[in-house]
């Protein structure tokens, strides 16, 4: 019942539910009988401790909880360090704070962190319909980078080219932008390289973004990695100096791959979303990122497509959907 020095007690509001990647909990050497799930949270502060500093009781606050949090978010009352949180804005809904936390954060890590996004930039996001897709798009195209992204089905396109003229013109600086094209990936013929190519000039993309890879020929049989673009398809459409951030995280690159890497002096980074709650050494930056996700969300640049939030007693079935189903997301209302 004691809080430390720089604990906040919060009353939880809304939690996201993310699936969960058991390897990497097992790799960073957390052994319990009982993992905390729903780790994305929004709630009001209760309680600080006597050494807190960026806190007062009646707060709203957001935040995601570390990897080896004692305490689930599903919890109505939890004991949080003051370092994970930031305040929400009155304008943001927590039921939309928790629930678009993680795929804010992937986006920054992926376009920011690794790929160095600036305006000007030609960008290539797979699967731009998807949560983690749709923030990607909207965050580059507020910063005036060009955006090309896939459809997996014909809802999908239709949701992208509606979503087109809302997102379409970004006056930065002097440089007029827009979002180029939408490329369906789900009539058995991919044109992507023939559509990159025509689209950036010859040139290539300065950025891909995917959302898994297929590795292996043989693989295309099963259906949900069908869909899945070819490694070497996305190294094709890199251009010179490329960025090609992926979420695959068993990659496997042939000697003809790297070979053809190292002729676009192209580079590759592995997105792993959970690298700044597991490592304090930029945390100063971490906290930089998430106020400045919920201030955007809050203003309107970024807009998720919420699905609508569930009770807690179905919790349990909505996270069994989610860990089946990774690129779906589920978020419980307390």
């Amino acid at each position: 019942d004691v809080l430390g020095s720089h604990q906040v007690r919060m009353k939880v509001k809304a939690c996201g539910l993310s699936p969960l990647d058991f390897k990497l909990i097992q790799e960073v050497g957390i052994q319990r009988d009982f993992i905390p799930v729903g780790r994305e949270v929004a709630g009001v502060v209760l309680q600080v401790g006597p050494k807190v500093t960026f806190f007062q009781p009646e707060d709203e606050v957001v935040g995601v909880l570390p990897l080896d949090s004692p305490c689930s978010g599903l919890c109505e009352v939890i004991d949080i360090d003051e370092y994970y949180l930031v305040q929400k804005p009155e304008k943001l809904s927590s039921l939309c704070a928790a629930g678009a936390l993680r795929d804010g954060i992937c986006a920054y890590t992926a376009l920011h962190t690794h790929a160095h996004m600036a305006a000007g930039h030609t960008l290539l996001v797979m699967d731009g319909s998807s949560p983690f897709g749709l923030m990607c798009v909207q965050l580059a195209c507020y910063h005036g980078v060009k955006v090309l992204t896939t459809s997996h089905s014909p809802q999908k396109q239709a949701f992208l080219e509606q979503l087109r003229p809302s997102v379409g013109f970004v006056l930065c600086g002097s440089v007029l932008v827009h979002t180029a094209r939408v490329i369906p990936v789900h009539n058995g013929s991919s044109d992507l390289l023939s559509v990159v190519l025509e689209e950036t000039g010859g040139l290539g993309v300065d950025i891909v973004v995917d959302s898994g890879v297929c590795l292996h020929g043989d693989e295309e049989e099963e259906e949900d990695i069908k869909l899945l673009p070819h490694k070497h398809d996305i190294i094709s459409v890199l251009g010179v100096g490329g960025h090609w951030v992926t979420s695959h995280k068993n990659l496997q690159l042939d000697p003809p791959d790297c070979r053809l890497l190292h002729l676009k002096c192209a580079s590759v980074s592995f997105l792993n979303p959970e690298v700044w709650t597991t490592s304090s050494a930029q945390q100063g930056r971490y906290l930089h990122i998430l106020k400045d996700i919920v201030e955007k969300m809050s203003a309107g640049v970024l807009r998720p497509q919420m699905e609508e939030a569930v009770p807690l007693y179905e919790a349990i079935v909505a996270m069994e959907t989610v860990q089946r189903h990774p690129k779906k997301k589920a978020v419980v209302q307390l």
